[in-house]
């Protein structure tokens, strides 16, 4: 093999690497939450989350923040509001069902956020997301009835919401006019703050006070909710920031497209779930669904709007999440 090709091929998989690790530590996020959340100490749970990323994540961003207009302080803080119900969604139902059910169906903003944009354009989707959206369906509904008859969980319903939602939040953070060309990173700490406000309102006539979940922890929690914190939030971040200018968009998308198996990875090995054979068939068609969905979406977008790329940042940067797909998203 020449020189230059072994370099290049070397080049790219160091560069691969940290997008690799970013999809690896989204997929732990769902067993991290169940380690250091309960259904009562969710919100708590959030605000410790979040409040030991904003001060670091605003040191960086001071000076973007202070460039920001008012229009786009209230775009971001509105698009907050929403963000703060897909934390609240996906958090509830990753502690009322299986870490590996919570990172495969949440896997189905990738299909149905392409839907909604065919919706809203009022275009017919490809033919192949199509029947890729459909395999989709049907592999949760083995993966949540277990091959049965079975109603979804609870957990399973809240996370299918949390994914709807995740949708609407992307389609609308590309039609906010009042964010085009806003930096990223400020707009990103506006939309996190404003999550975080929410959280620490609800968490005073919901569950214990942060603090007092906060001296509740061991060593182990606060190990967990630093992994949340640091590597989930904050090294998910940056990791994309440098990774949309240092390869292609289409490369970080399908990398971090392995999320979902990765918190299925975690789920059965570490967390001890257990699925039947249909479950288990049903995941694998999740999997194979959003990844087809993935190349066959439509690619179309209203013309002079923004790329939506600052929107699924900022899913990603509070979520093992959400994020996802954060370039072309």
């Amino acid at each position: 093999m020449p020189a230059s090709l072994s370099k290049g091929s070397s080049s790219t998989a160091l560069r691969d690497l940290p997008v690799l690790l970013v999809a690896v530590v989204w997929g732990s996020s769902f067993l991290a939450v169940q380690r250091v959340a309960e259904p009562g100490t969710v919100v708590a749970m959030l605000v410790l989350r979040f409040g030991l990323v904003l001060p670091l994540l605003g040191a960086v961003a001071w000076r973007a923040l202070r460039r920001l207009r008012r229009a786009e302080w209230l775009g971001g803080a509105a698009l907050g509001l929403v963000l703060s119900g897909i934390f609240l969604l996906e958090t509830y139902g990753a502690v009322h069902t299986s870490a590996t059910n919570a990172g495969l169906i949440i896997s189905l903003a990738m299909v149905l956020t392409p839907l909604g944009e065919s919706a809203l354009g009022r275009t017919a989707p490809p033919r192949a997301f199509l029947a890729a959206a459909g395999l989709a369906v049907l592999g949760v509904v083995l993966l949540t009835g277990d091959g049965g008859l079975r109603a979804p969980s609870l957990g399973d319903l809240l996370v299918l919401g949390a994914a709807l939602v995740r949708s609407a939040y992307v389609l609308a953070m590309a039609r906010t006019r009042a964010l085009r060309d806003t930096d990223m990173l400020a707009v990103t700490w506006v939309q996190l703050a404003t999550a975080t406000g929410v959280f620490a309102v609800v968490a005073l006539s919901v569950g214990p006070a942060p603090w007092t979940v906060a001296r509740s922890y061991g060593a182990g929690q606060w190990a967990w909710l630093l992994h949340l914190s640091l590597f989930c939030t904050l090294f998910a971040f940056f990791v994309q920031m440098w990774a949309v200018r240092a390869t292609s968009p289409s490369r970080v998308s399908l990398l971090l497209g392995t999320e979902p198996l990765w918190a299925a990875v975690f789920g059965i090995t570490v967390a001890g779930n257990r699925m039947g054979p249909l479950a288990l068939l049903g995941g694998a068609l999740v999997l194979v669904a959003t990844e087809w969905g993935r190349r066959t979406a439509p690619v179309a977008r209203p013309a002079g709007d923004g790329d939506g790329t600052g929107a699924e940042v900022a899913v990603a940067a509070g979520a093992g999440e959400q994020g996802r797909e954060p370039t072309p998203a």
